[in-house]
């Protein structure tokens, strides 16, 4: 995929372009994977879904101008790209509770439409790759990984990327440097790790598009809060998707992801130094 860099500020980020980059990251991923279809389970999922599409259409006695204007809003989704922005908002967090609901380790939660694979490769003290004088208040961010059982995962990842100080992911808004705010830290021999960045901003997602009609005739807000995206990963281990929130921060208590969970929500203090913040969360992870 070519990636999304331009040399435009990153305010004139839209959620065309943004759609467009997600679509195209999802269909790389969709043809790296390969798909093992069970008739019978597409049969008894598409069957249900269109049984309770029925339903609604016969409770709400649903218009035809209420279904042209459906159908034309399908329509505008796909031509915006904002597919997975919807699933990823709306729907994936019921997917990702039922996947993971026997995890004895670290609770997860979705991964969102913006995870890049192949982050810069970092040792287990990094910092993140970043602007010069990049906006925002600094962020030690340090724990350790360990099995179920306590035993530490030598050379653990922890792939973090997280939004900046407007609100922005590199690789989906233009002007931003291709790996901005994104890495891979491969943890020591004790599964421990420190991550220097700063903290994120809450954001709307992305408002001009499709998603954004959809808010607006409903009524909602857009807000997502302020969160640090995580994958951790140890050979023989399950892969944990994780998304760490800040305690007392805007729309922790009204995501409209649905993606907070109490065991995910941080507690930052004074950093040593007394520039910035820092916080330990330690990362459990179940046999694969």
């Amino acid at each position: 995929m070519t990636d999304i860099i331009t040399e435009t500020p990153a305010e004139q980020a839209t959620a065309a372009a943004s759609g467009t980059a997600a679509t195209e990251r999802f269909r790389s991923k969709q043809r790296e994977a390969a798909a093992d279809v069970d008739t019978n389970r597409v049969d008894t999922l598409a069957s249900e879904l269109l049984a309770a599409a029925h339903d609604i259409i016969r409770r709400h006695k649903v218009t035809y101008a209420e279904y042209d204007a459906l159908k034309a809003w399908l329509i505008q989704v796909g031509e915006d790209g904002e597919w997975p922005l919807f699933l990823d908002v709306w729907v994936e967090h019921v997917v990702e509770e039922i996947a993971n609901e026997n995890r004895a380790g670290n609770k997860g939660t979705i991964e969102g439409p913006y995870y890049v694979p192949d982050s810069p490769r970092l040792p287990a003290e990094a910092t993140l790759p970043m602007r010069e004088n990049e906006e925002g208040t600094p962020l030690l961010f340090q724990g350790q990984v360990t099995a179920v059982d306590g035993t530490p995962l030598d050379g653990a990842h922890i792939e973090i990327w997280h939004a900046d100080n407007d609100g922005y992911y590199s690789q989906y808004a233009p002007g931003l440097p291709k790996w901005n705010l994104r890495g891979t830290v491969v943890a020591d021999e004790q599964g421990n790790f420190k991550i220097h960045t700063i903290e994120p901003a809450p954001y709307q997602i992305p408002t001009d598009g499709s998603c954004g009609k959809l808010i607006a005739a409903a009524g909602w807000h857009a807000w997502r809060p302020a969160h640090l995206h995580l994958k951790v990963s140890a050979p023989g281990h399950q892969l944990l998707t994780a998304q760490l929130y800040f305690r007392g921060g805007s729309h922790v208590e009204d995501d409209i992801a649905s993606a907070v969970k109490p065991e995910l929500i941080l507690d930052p203090a004074l950093a040593a130094n007394g520039n910035g913040h820092e916080v330990t969360y330690d990362f459990v992870l179940d046999k694969a």
